[in-house]
């Protein structure tokens, strides 16, 4: 009985686990290749955003500057709508 054990572990059993081991070592190699892929392309994207899309700063500036133009808009109005009341 124990002989028939040894022979089955060293002609079936231990080939197949081998087997599964360079088949999980495989897969590893490969998923890990592809997150090296991605983590790159996700650093060419956020460079390119970084150079080609506008900085908060730039954008808060043209906000106040459009802010302050509809101001001077809105009191012009309300002066000549204040005039024409009169």
């Amino acid at each position: 009985m124990p002989n028939e054990f040894v022979n089955w572990l060293a002609m079936i059993e231990i080939p197949i686990f081998a087997g599964l081991f360079r088949l999980l070592m495989k897969n590893k190699k490969e998923a890990d290749t592809g997150l090296r892929l991605q983590q790159d392309v996700l650093s060419e994207f956020k460079l390119y955003a970084a150079r080609n899309y506008v900085s908060i700063a730039c954008l808060k500036d043209v906000e106040n500057r459009l802010t302050e133009h509809l101001l001077r808009i809105e009191d012009k109005l309300d002066k000549r709508s204040f005039a024409n009341d009169n």
